[in-house]
């Protein structure tokens, strides 16, 4: 197993966490313990519930273990020698499976510091005194190989760092990211919610949320008519043989709904006598005359583009639609707006001439710049999602891969940002360009993505009459500049810490009158801000001011407008901008004329610090 100096170091980490837990708990039986992409962790059985103390004890154990510079030695053995080892270590309740999972003819490896030995590929650090620094962090609950239906185990969760000034960093950022969380914020600022009679994984936009999510659409459905293309409108199921054609069923069968059997094919198999488990294999099968909850909308864009003859000169088509999908995902995976089951895509599907790929290419990368670049979203890099030659997953002419992929490649060097290639990220038909996004407190988000397909054409034999008057093959790009609106929504969430810029902001002003002595003034402010299509409330609570202005900056709300006697006199607002602070005295016609601009321009703003 190849792994990276940094991975290498984590891994080190998780045995030296093994050793020092069982120094501390002996009972505790090990089931595997792998890097990760920001650390490392290792799952446990144990009659004992960890604790932030215990996190603690095991920390301070993992130290010594690190003093200890106790060397990490790698030996070989047979199967009947690993199960020995297993037996005399103690570890016979998961290494055992583990050992199993070890292909016959692999070498079977242990790696052995100190009094510990772990069943394990390797690759170590020299001593466990080259694991840098490290700290843990958590306890969660996890199933025995990521399956609901086997034994839940307690996962620690750690990171480490070549540095202690990197460690520092990391655990900085991970604590603005629970400031920013947006579940938490989601919820304190009344964006989203989510309700268990609803369904995991179904995000329940509320009227806040949805304005967020409405100017959003509006934005790119602003920019989608500036290139031509048209909107349309699919339904939410179809038959389930339109995505067999298409070959979603079965690749993703494990990611979708189960199908939904046509209710006079139902009554048919009920009179043939079939019983519940043919019933149930025939549908996960896909051996029915049914229906499907739409896992993709191309196959519907498809069929759109099919309805009618198409001249060359018709070409390209642009087909674009806010259409919702359904993907089943496991109720551990489920993440607030970021990954739920039933979602929303900016998607849209063109249908082109052979000779007009690069360009729609880099028209549909051009579009995800604008909406990066709007957002204030300016640190990124491309990733280039390629086939893997020794897959099956990949269908279609390798030739037209090869177009395809070096479309992509041609369309990346010419955006001119920095662009890497990973071989078997590709979709099944076709390769992809992913726009990977870093937030502003350093993280990284996979966000839009243009994919480039000449294999669904040929599935549903779509054509073109070219100049030659013979029936041609288009070339299909699939492209999603955000991705979904939940995940997006989600992301800007936490990117803007909820003070999202002028634009996107639920509420934009709030009126604050220190007494009812102001109450008409406050009408005449509000009615010209409505008038000038400003979203402005009144805080009419009985409060003294301090209590107001609190208020308004808990929630968050761009601007808070003081208004008292001199404002009235003086046909003024006292503005308190969330970015800006106390800003005094503003005559309203200048106010308003400021605050219009902000919005029309889509204004970045920043939070002062």
């Amino acid at each position: 197993m190849s792994m990276t100096p940094l991975q290498e170091m984590r891994h080190s980490c998780s045995h030296v966490l093994a050793t020092a837990l069982l120094r501390v708990f002996p009972r505790a039986q090990l089931d595997i313990g792998p890097p990760t992409d920001t650390g490392f962790y290792y799952d446990i059985d144990l009659d004992h519930k960890l604790t932030a103390e215990d996190l603690a004890r095991i920390e301070n154990e993992m130290r010594q273990v690190a003093s200890e510079k106790q060397p990490f030695v790698r030996v070989e053995v047979s199967r009947a020698e690993a199960l020995e080892k297993i037996r005399k270590f103690g570890q016979t309740k998961f290494k055992p499976g583990r050992l199993d999972d070890i292909p016959e003819g692999e070498a079977i490896s242990f790696y052995q510091n100190g009094e510990f030995i772990d069943l394990c590929a390797g690759t170590h650090v020299p001593t466990t005194g080259h694991t840098g620094a490290f700290k843990l962090l958590s306890v969660a609950g996890s199933y025995h190989r990521g399956d609901e239906r086997n034994q839940q185990l307690q996962r620690i969760y750690g990171t480490a760092f070549p540095t202690p000034a990197e460690l520092t960093a990391h655990l900085e950022q991970v604590e603005q990211a629970k400031q920013r969380d947006h579940r938490k914020l989601g919820k304190e600022l009344k964006l989203f919610h989510i309700d268990e009679t609803v369904g995991q994984g179904l995000i329940l936009w509320t009227p806040a949320g949805s304005i967020v999510r409405q100017e959003l659409q509006t934005f790119i459905a602003g920019e989608l008519q500036k290139q031509g293309y048209f909107q349309v409108f699919t339904p939410h199921i179809g038959r389930l043989e339109l995505y067999k054609t298409s070959g979603h069923f079965p690749y993703y069968r494990d990611s979708q709904y189960p199908p939904v059997i046509d209710r006079e094919q139902l009554d048919a198999l009920a009179k043939e006598g079939c019983s519940c488990a043919q019933l149930s294999n025939r549908i996960s099968e896909g051996n029915v005359d049914g229906y499907l909850l739409k896992p993709m909308n191309c196959p519907h864009h498809i069929k759109i583009f099919a309805s009618q003859p198409h001249s060359y000169r018709d070409l390209p088509v642009r087909l674009a639609e806010f259409g919702t999908v359904y993907r089943w995902e496991q109720s551990g995976e489920l993440n607030g707006m970021t990954r739920v089951r039933g979602f929303t895509q900016d998607d849209a599907h063109l249908f082109c001439t052979e000779e007009q790929v690069g360009q729609e290419v880099m028209g549909c990368l051009s579009l995800v710049k604008i909406v990066l670049s709007t957002l204030g979203m300016n640190d990124y890099r491309v990733r280039i999602g390629l086939r893997d030659p020794d897959s099956a997953k990949y269908t279609g002419d390798p030739a037209n891969w090869d177009k395809a992929e070096n479309a992509c490649r041609a369309a990346a060097k010419q955006l001119g940002v920095p662009y890497s290639e990973e071989a078997g990220e590709a979709a099944f038909y076709g390769p992809k360009i992913d726009f990977v996004v870093r937030d502003v407190i350093g993280r990284e988000w996979q966000l839009g993505t243009v994919q480039v397909d000449y294999n669904l054409p040929i599935r549903f034999d779509l054509s073109y009459v070219g100049p030659d008057n013979q029936p041609h093959r288009p070339v299909m790009i699939h492209r999603a500049p955000f991705g979904s609106m939940e995940r997006f929504t989600g992301l800007l969430i936490e990117h803007f810490g909820g003070d999202f810029p002028l634009w996107l902001a639920p509420e934009q002003v709030r009126l604050l009158p220190v007494s009812d002595k102001f109450s008409a003034y406050t009408d005449e402010v509000y009615a010209a801000l409505k008038k000038a299509g400003v979203r402005v409330t009144v805080d009419t609570h009985p409060d003294k001011l301090g209590a107001k202005i609190r208020r308004a900056e808990v929630e968050k709300t761009t601007y808070a407008l003081v208004i008292g006697g001199k404002d009235m006199e003086a046909r003024t607002v006292s503005v308190r901008s969330r970015f800006t602070g106390d800003e005094g005295a503003i005559p309203l016609d200048t106010f308003i004329a400021r605050v219009r601009d902000e919005i029309a321009t889509r204004k970045l703003m920043l939070r002062k610090k």
